[in-house]
């Protein structure tokens, strides 16, 4: 059953008992993420091991991040009891275990957690206060999907978004710092390589086709992109050997960072490539997290449960009979693995740098090349797109509390560049109920919105107004979306002409907003409930003018759209 809503009011301080493994944990995100919407007012702690704690640093749902050292101080029967000593000062109400384990449920029970909340697995149901019965595998596609399942009953029912990891300006200028210091410049290409797997070889594909595949990207997509591809090659510590075992079959060298970088300076490394080639790991999953296309090789384990989550990624692997098997080591020939050819890699890697080229002269591409300038720029005065932040321009994190938690969608700079160019007027209206809540002041939210602006300002974007409603539902505003009082603010204040308007959103609340103001309506799906409002909108028999799969598409629709449209009446 769902929690009553008194329930979960009562929860002051949660415990998460997050996994053990880097992809789990890169998986468990979205979850984590929900959980800040599910207890928006509840201070959220995470216990994981320390490699998982700096994996996650930053993540704006924490409280705090309390480190499980085990090996370490908290190993053994007595580390257990200091461990759960130091829980249970911290008088949490409510312990959620992403974590399967038997020794989970026990740690929480002997901290004197009241609620303690999991999947009844190993044995632990009767150590639960709310033993959650594991979902059907039927009914469960892809691990992302089955941490999120674990907390329908507590009232999440949002689609599945994209697993998101947090790294701040400063750690990527460090990484591009030790980059050029091995020869890579901002300019060039840079590809990653990860042929290991922490959790056995009968993951890994050869090293000696891993070099293959390198060598021939760097000779050939170099001749054809008029850049200098550079190969950089990551692993964990303990896989050095293994690095260099392929960096030695290369003729062209590469960068060996193999078992030479933190957790965080890997997610670095990961962020500054263009393409990253890899077994199923963890690393993995923190490129899919951090928006890097990936080319994974699946052999022995279920790419249906474990692939990288999202779009822009391809799988590679063959379909032989005793796969996905599961193990951590291969008893007969090795086949799943041996059977993925160079070829086969090499013509996905490309597939994959081909579509980036594509999508980057398409955001460059003008849109000027069926009317003159001056007769383009005119058109377009008198038009007004209004925008939604969260989940629009940015992602959608539950709540962006502050400056360095914003994270713009790529291509949105681009996108309202090319509409500031064109004399559109851009305003955002946007829902910003943490302020009533208590999550952030009207100070932080501007501190933000100034961080917006110098982001777009950087890239020769800017807006024309934010206008922000800082009132939770249950007060009843006209200011919140659907809605219409600041789209009438805007109105007023800068003169627009409703008759030529649009609204790019991606809740169905956006769309009812436009509908509100007489508006044509963009649905992006980049945010977590797009998809969700696509189908409650159908289930109304509405249809959004336009449903765009990120801001530039939902631009270029904007700008062919324009040229419909009868001339507006425009004040000089």
């Amino acid at each position: 059953m769902v929690w009553e809503s008194v329930r979960k009011a009562s929860i002051k301080r949660l415990l998460v008992r997050g996994p053990n493994w880097i992809g789990d944990a890169v998986m468990s995100e979205p979850a984590l993420a929900a959980l800040q919407e599910l207890f928006p007012t509840t201070e959220i702690t995470l216990l994981v091991k320390p490699t998982i704690a700096e994996l996650l640093r930053g993540h704006p749902a924490l409280h705090q991040v309390l480190v499980y050292e085990d090996p370490g101080r908290h190993a053994g029967i007595t580390g257990k009891w200091t461990l759960a000593g130091a829980l249970r000062r911290l008088r949490f109400d409510l312990a959620i275990l992403f974590q399967n384990a038997f020794e989970a449920a026990l740690l929480t029970f002997l901290a004197g957690i009241p609620g303690r909340y999991g999947y009844a697995t190993d044995g632990r149901g009767f150590l639960l206060s709310d033993p959650i019965t594991v979902p059907e595998r039927t009914k469960i596609v892809h691990q992302v999907q089955y941490y999120l399942e674990l907390l329908r009953p507590l009232g999440s029912e949002g689609p599945a978004g994209s697993p998101r990891l947090f790294l701040s300006d400063e750690e990527g200028k460090a990484i591009d710092r030790r980059l050029a210091e091995s020869g890579v410049a901002e300019s060039d290409l840079l590809l990653g390589l990860n042929p290991g797997s922490t959790y056995g070889g009968a993951k890994r594909w050869l090293p000696d086709r891993f070099a293959e595949t390198a060598d021939r990207l760097i000779r050939e997509q170099g001749s054809h992109s008029g850049r200098r591809v550079r190969v950089v090659i990551v692993g964990a510590r303990g896989e050095e050997a293994l690095g260099r075992a392929v960096a030695d079959r290369m003729q062209i060298k590469p960068v060996q960072l193999s078992g030479r970088t933190t957790i965080r300076e890997l997610m670095a490394v990961i962020k500054r490539c263009a393409l990253f080639l890899t077994n199923d790991t963890g690393p993995m999953h923190i490129a899919a997290a951090l928006g890097v296309p990936v080319v994974a090789l699946f052999g022995p384990t279920d790419s249906r449960t474990t692939s990288p989550f999202g779009n822009g990624h391809t799988i590679v692997r063959h379909p032989v009979e005793c796969s996905p098997c599961l193990l951590r080591e291969c008893p007969i020939d090795h086949r799943c693995m041996t059977r993925i050819s160079v070829e086969e890699v090499y013509g996905a890697a490309v597939k994959q740098l081909e579509s980036q080229k594509s999508e980057s002269r398409k955001s460059e591409a003008t849109d000027l090349t069926t009317l003159r300038p001056s007769d383009f720029v005119t058109s377009l005065k008198g038009i007004t797109v209004f925008l939604d932040r969260d989940g629009t321009l940015n992602r959608d994190s539950g709540y962006v509390t502050t400056p360095d938690a914003l994270e713009l969608f790529p291509g949105v700079v681009e996108a309202l560049a090319r509409l500031n160019r064109a004399g559109v007027r851009v305003v955002v209206i946007t829902n910003q109920s943490g302020i009533a809540r208590g999550l952030l002041d009207n100070s932080t939210l501007e501190q933000i919105h100034d961080r917006l602006r110098a982001l777009l300002e950087a890239g020769g974007a800017s807006l024309d107004a934010i206008y922000v409603c800082p009132h939770t539902p249950d007060e009843g505003c006209a200011c919140r979306k659907p809605g219409t009082a600041l789209a009438e603010r805007a109105v007023a204040d800068l003169g627009l002409d409703l008759s030529g308007a649009y609204m790019v959103g991606d809740q169905k609340r956006d769309m009812d907003m436009a509908r509100g103001v007489g508006a044509k309506s963009l649905l992006v799906t980049t945010g977590p409930t797009s998809a969700q409002a696509l189908t409650d909108l159908q289930a109304e028999g509405r249809q959004p003018d336009y449903v765009a799969s990120g801001l530039i598409e939902a631009v270029e629709w904007i700008l062919e759209d324009v040229k419909t449209r009868p001339p507006l009446t425009v004040n000089r």
